[in-house]
């Protein structure tokens, strides 16, 4: 999804930076962006260091001398087991890298759009199982529940400031996340069928629906949108269906 929405602003004309661990990947979409003969690079960034996300927000104003919109969109699945074999330290990992840091990039963001005339657009990926459940997802679950219980007083506080902050809830996508517990490219795989079984279109949903919606919020066209959480999921989470 991170890469999806790289690629979506770049064809917007925003310059793009990426901020990751992991190089390799980032730089393979810094390389596609400039096919497109469009602007991006690459800061590497640990999200579970607070002083890395300050100094990325640093780093970027530095280069480019504002920040417009920014997409939290860094995040782990964690462990997923039943709560009396997990740990406090599986915990604590997930809680960090989902939520806390989402925290630190929100603050440190903002601090910078308030220096802004033109403020700022804020978009963190959330996700359907902030609302909903599957076995194993106690860990998980809790911190996107936290970010959904945030952007709405984050919202309020600086709405009068020109900075909107909004969450997608992204229902069950095609992502490398995803396809380390199922493939979608085998008709026969269980955990797949399963879910589309259950997804009103009937069908995994893209990264670059995502993207789109992401864009979306961060355009004139959402200009009075704040504080939602924005479910992006085919349905699957729509109250009453069944959600796990």
């Amino acid at each position: 999804m991170g890469r999806a929405a790289a690629i979506a602003f770049a064809k917007q004309g925003a310059t793009v930076v990426i901020a990751a661990r992991r190089g390799d990947q980032s730089q393979d979409v810094i390389s596609h962006i400039h096919d497109l003969g469009k602007q991006a690079h690459f800061i590497r960034t640990d999200v579970a260091n607070s002083h890395e996300i300050r100094s990325l927000i640093e780093k970027v104003v530095e280069y480019h001398g504002h920040l417009d919109f920014a997409f939290n969109n860094a995040g782990t699945e964690g462990k997923f087991a039943p709560i009396t074999e997990l740990t406090e330290s599986d915990w604590e990992h997930t809680i960090t890298i989902n939520l806390k840091a989402v925290w630190c990039c929100m603050k440190y963001e903002i601090e910078q759009m308030l220096t802004q005339e033109s403020g700022g657009v804020i978009v963190n990926t959330s996700s359907w199982l902030a609302k909903g459940g599957l076995a194993g997802s106690t860990i998980y679950s809790a911190s996107k529940g936290g970010l959904d219980g945030m952007v709405r007083p984050v919202a309020v506080e600086y709405a009068s400031r020109n900075i909107r902050i909004n969450n997608i809830n992204p229902g069950i996508i095609d992502t490398e996340m995803f396809r380390r517990f199922g493939n979608p490219e085998d008709p026969h795989d269980a955990l797949v069928k399963a879910f589309t079984n259950h997804i009103p279109v009937k069908r995994l949903g893209r990264a670059e629906e995502v993207a789109e919606t992401v864009l979306w919020l961060c355009s004139d066209a959402a200009s009075y949108i704040t504080g939602q959480t924005i479910a992006v999921d085919g349905g699957y989470a729509i109250p009453g269906h069944r959600v796990a």
